[in-house]
């Protein structure tokens, strides 16, 4: 743990100290903190720190670290600012005049950012919470189906277990995902919770609306989300003018109703027609693009994990999957951290720089279980050209998975980690596509995007 007080004192110092710091939380590799005053954080030494892969400066300051580090340092410096994870570290009573001007002007920058950068940002934020749960409930599952298609009896106990486990997360998904949207939007998370209760109850079978039977689950996560956040809007404009006394009574009955029947006559069909259109449209761009389509979404996929979007297509997977059973849109993106391990050996073929092949030695085997961050922001992106080169590998990979017309059962980390979730038995097929990955991203680094000079500032 030392190695990583350190490296959270180190942090901590390059952003201005633990006065600096307003917020803190971590995703899978980034330690994401807000501060008071962009002006006091050093981003030039922060990027030079040993352990520090890359920095992203968006609405939040994003620090990348790679996995399982993430957490222990997130934890260190939590204990140092004494601010926990998640949590606000003032109320604006307590600041100064300028603190309060800075966090003004951080709004009114927030509010200036793209429709759809802010709408997948929030996405993304009700999912990243739950990628953990996902991953490992995923990889239980596809392991339980790879023993079935290999002759393992279903009828078994302990296979019986192993899906119930598995397959839990997946059951009740709709309640974690209005939780985590009420919160996200500021209202209350058990209000939110019932929005995913009340779309995906089985009960709803029983009831017939204008002549026509509900379908538990219609619209997906889209509905859920959107019911989850209509509670937290209407939650907060009754909460204005609901006596202080009968508050903690009335505003969640009255929000409740309201939602329930709302969710029921409106949220349904309409989040529905959008789900539908939704698969339906990917599907057609896949059947009818091909292997340019697939060539296409996966070069044009880092960019998103660039900024940190690539979460905002989550509820797109989990819709695939569950009205097609599998999504073949997650293994042509999966093609993108291909690309990066690719083009990530051809620099360390051709480059001396001490620095910069260790960063690629400790970076390596993260890519090649899905997790590419670290090669991105420590590796491809701060030389500039490796990052396209890495894009026209995954580009190759996302064609041969188009090609082959592979998906994914279920939703997991990327890379060599995401063959057990393929589906129908297309372990192969995804494997030639990945190594086609490797081997462009290779290629088009090796003698079109790196050269040594290139190295000199890293």
């Amino acid at each position: 743990m030392a190695k990583m007080n350190q490296l959270a004192e180190q942090i901590l110092r390059e952003v201005g100290g633990s006065d600096n710091v307003v917020a803190l939380t971590h995703c899978m590799t980034r330690v994401r903190m807000r501060v008071k005053d962009d002006a006091a954080v050093n981003f030039d030494a922060l990027k030079q720190i040993d352990g520090v892969m890359g920095v992203v400066v968006d609405d939040t300051i994003q620090i990348v670290v790679g996995p399982g580090t993430v957490n222990k340092v997130t934890d260190e410096i939590s204990r140092m600012t004494g601010l926990g994870v998640g949590e606000e570290a003032a109320e604006l009573d307590n600041l100064t005049f300028e603190e309060k001007a800075q966090i003004k002007r951080e709004k009114m920058k927030e509010m200036n950012k793209t429709p759809l950068k802010f709408l997948l940002r929030r996405i993304g934020n009700i999912f990243i919470p739950l990628i953990p749960g996902l991953i490992a409930s995923g990889i239980i599952n596809g392991g339980v189906s790879f023993a079935v298609n290999a002759g393992a009896d279903p009828t078994l106990a302990i296979v019986q277990i192993l899906q119930l486990i598995g397959g839990s997360l997946f059951s009740f998904l709709a309640i974690l995902v209005g939780w985590n949207t009420a919160k996200e939007f500021g209202g209350s998370p058990v209000l939110g919770a019932i929005a995913g209760m009340i779309l995906f109850n089985p009960a709803l079978a029983n009831i017939t609306l204008f002549g026509e039977t509900l379908l538990p689950g219609r619209g997906g996560l889209f509905g859920v989300i959107f019911a989850a956040w209509l509670m937290s809007f209407i939650e907060k404009r009754v909460r204005k003018f609901m006596p202080n006394s009968i508050d903690i009574i009335f505003t969640p009955i009255l929000t409740v109703l309201f939602v329930g029947v709302a969710s029921l006559l409106v949220i349904m069909p309409v989040a529905g027609v959008l789900s539908d259109g939704i698969t339906s449209g990917i599907n057609a761009v896949l059947d009818v693009g091909g292997v340019v389509a697939g060539a296409l979404l996966a070069g044009f996929f880092l960019p998103l994990v660039m900024v940190g979007l690539h979460h905002g297509l989550t509820p797109i997977h989990v819709e695939l999957i569950q009205t097609f059973t599998f999504t073949a849109l997650l293994p042509i993106l999966a093609m993108a951290g291909g690309g990066q391990v690719g083009a990530s050996i051809a620099i360390f073929v051709k480059t001396r720089n001490k620095r910069l092949r260790n960063i690629i030695k400790g970076a390596l085997p993260a890519g090649f279980l899905g997790i590419g961050e670290p090669l991105l922001y420590g590796v491809t992106l701060p030389l500039g050209r490796p990052f396209v080169t890495a894009c026209l590998g995954a580009a190759a990979g996302g064609a041969v998975q188009a090609l082959f017309a592979t998906g994914a059962k279920a939703i997991g980390v990327s890379g060599l980690s995401l063959i057990p979730l393929i589906a129908e038995g297309k372990y192969l097929q995804y494997i030639i596509g990945i190594v086609a990955a490797y081997v462009a991203g290779f290629l088009f680094t090796y003698f079109f995007g790196f050269k040594e000079e290139m190295a000199k500032d890293i």
